[in-house]
């Protein structure tokens, strides 16, 4: 009786040193993408943020959030306009007091839009080195930190601490 073994070893992921050059519209939907992100982060700075830590997004023409109205507690997104509106003003406390979520997608924001931009200009693959991150990496670690960023936002809102300045 033969039994067939093999050996557990590790996945090895191997960077191939001679990556393909991306093509023009793959290039042209990186600079999009960095253009999109630049034009939020733009945005951002032309907003007041509000001192209550909520309803910063008011200036643009948005309605107030009904969850907030009706409920008295913040839905997941109370503060993320008033968290990037800090962010690109360089208070990074403001920003992760009054929505920690906000800051972290600001930052990605803000570092999409650079990589993007490489992207474009050099034509070079940068985002191929994700590929070895496992998928749920990419779900589970942000959903969790936004139900923790929603229950601080609820925590702090709910003391009357929910502001900044």
């Amino acid at each position: 009786m033969t039994e067939t073994h093999l050996p557990s070893v590790p996945r090895i992921y191997a960077i191939s040193p001679l990556p393909q050059r991306l093509s023009v519209l793959h290039r042209a939907v990186a600079l999009a993408v960095s253009m999109g992100c630049l034009a939020v982060l733009v945005t951002a700075v032309m907003i007041r943020p509000n001192p209550r830590g909520v309803e910063s997004h008011r200036q643009l023409g948005l309605a107030e959030c009904q969850f907030l109205r009706v409920g008295g507690i913040p839905c997941p997104s109370c503060g993320m306009t008033t968290s990037f509106t800090w962010f690109v003003r360089g208070n990074l406390a403001a920003s992760l007091w009054i929505q920690p979520m906000g800051t972290a997608l600001a930052a990605g924001a803000a570092l999409t839009f650079w990589a993007g931009l490489y992207i474009a200009a050099t034509a070079k693959p940068v985002h191929r080195l994700m590929r070895g991150t496992p998928g749920s990496y990419y779900v589970l670690i942000p959903l969790g930190f936004g139900i923790a960023a929603w229950a601080w936002k609820i925590f702090i809102h709910l003391r009357g601490i929910d502001g900044w300045g």
